[in-house]
């Protein structure tokens, strides 16, 4: 009973206090962000929400649950915004080699800047050591945190704009699945770097087993794909658990993480199966109401004292960093030849946001040890700042004139 109690708490504290706030705020602030800033409040004040049982124990493990859907529903938005021309878009549709391009770029100006400037200015700084792996996985690590975009949330963003912007936002969420699986490759190699020539060392059958699990899984989609494209209902949501459990399970098993899994799993699945679920409202369902807990929590494992006035300096200068890489990137190369430098500017405000990936990609370093505790608090003031951003900058940059 104690248990439910406590539960009822966490959700109180983190989905429906939130909610409030959010309208009371008359919606300025993105709602996916107050959980992480009542998280990092309570972190910073000490509050002994503990006395209430907060974080529970169903909480932690709703949230969980929450993010691994939230993962698995990222792969299946691979499938989504892919294909197909509105009417209201007023740039030539870019080819396929244009759109991977203009994708890399716009990842790979943030990565790479990001990292070196990482690496020489911030982890000499005190707590940015990295405390396991090379100083070079750890610039990565972080560089990569820079880098990405937030797919779930875009999504949203999108959802809101006006018909005439409507075009930009769809031509960004491609950019951002490009983002996203390279976010999601990226963490599994930086964690097989971080481990050295060991990380294959130990191997028994059930990490071979793992490895034949995720092949089968690729193998057993491909083949639905051409021999099974329209099967009932009922027989691709009986396929949706088992292909989250088995990807969970089997980069658990090879020393990855298992949002990695539950993100190849959606990715793999037959793009036909995919169009005929829910992805949007099981996404958005869980990104509202069940996932707040485990960034309200992940909010208070932040240490306190890394919050220091150099750590939220330092947080501001990722912050410009983030944002003044991602635009000039799609400036430097728009997905479209003949899109004016405003709406490069716009797809960039989109695309810079970091939004709630991130902040699973940092919490994924951070349990492996690959970035500090204050490495760790300023990513997620990052994340809470560049998410809050997006919508004010794209209206301020799409909807600004030049004097004549």
């Amino acid at each position: 009973m104690d248990q439910l109690l406590h539960f009822f708490a966490d959700v109180l504290l983190f989905v429906f206090i939130p909610s409030l706030l959010w309208r009371w705020s008359q919606k300025t602030i993105p709602i996916v962000v107050i959980p992480i800033l009542v998280g990092i409040v309570i972190a910073v004040t000490k509050y002994p929400v503990g006395t209430w049982g907060i974080p529970s124990q169903y909480g932690e493990d709703v949230g969980w649950i929450a993010v691994l859907v939230l993962a698995f529903t990222a792969g299946l938005d691979m499938w989504q915004f892919s294909d197909g021309v509105d009417p209201n878009q007023n740039f030539t549709a870019p080819s396929m080699g244009r759109l991977l391009g203009s994708a890399l770029v716009a990842l790979g100006v943030p990565f790479c800047i990001g990292s070196v400037l990482i690496y020489f200015y911030f982890l000499p700084l005190h707590g940015w050591e990295t405390p396991h792996g090379s100083s070079t996985i750890g610039a990565m690590s972080i560089g990569l945190c820079l880098a990405v975009s937030a797919l779930p949330v875009m999504i949203g963003v999108v959802r809101e704009l006006s018909p005439a912007e409507r075009p930009m936002g769809h031509l960004a969420l491609r950019l951002a699945i490009v983002d996203d699986a390279a976010l999601w490759i990226g963490l599994a190699c930086l964690q097989f770097a971080a481990e050295g020539p060991g990380a294959f060392h130990g191997w028994h059958i059930t990490q071979f087993i793992a490895v034949a699990v995720l092949g089968g899984l690729a193998l057993i989609s491909s083949t639905a794909a051409y021999r099974l494209p329209h099967p009932p209902l009922w027989v691709i949501w009986a396929a949706v658990p088992l292909w989250l459990a088995s990807g969970a399970w089997a980069s658990m098993q090879i020393g990855l993480h298992e949002l990695i899994g539950a993100y190849f799993a959606g990715a793999i699945m037959p793009p036909k199966w995919v169009r005929r679920l829910p992805v949007e409202r099981v996404g958005t369902f869980s990104l509202l109401w069940l996932a707040p807990m485990f960034f309200g929590h992940s909010g208070m494992h932040i240490n306190g004292e890394a919050l220091t006035w150099p750590s939220v300096i330092a947080s501001l200068l990722l912050v410009v960093i983030s944002i003044t890489t991602k635009m000039g990137a799609v400036v430097l190369y728009p997905p479209s030849p003949d899109m004016s430098r405003q709406q490069a500017l716009g797809m960039g405000a989109l695309l810079q946001c970091k939004g709630l990936m991130e902040i699973v990609a940092a919490t994924i370093l951070h349990n492996k040890g690959m970035i500090s505790e204050f490495a760790y608090a300023s990513l997620m003031v990052l994340a809470v700042t560049s998410t809050t951003l997006t919508g004010p900058m794209f209206r301020l940059v799409t909807r600004w004139r030049r004097p004549a």
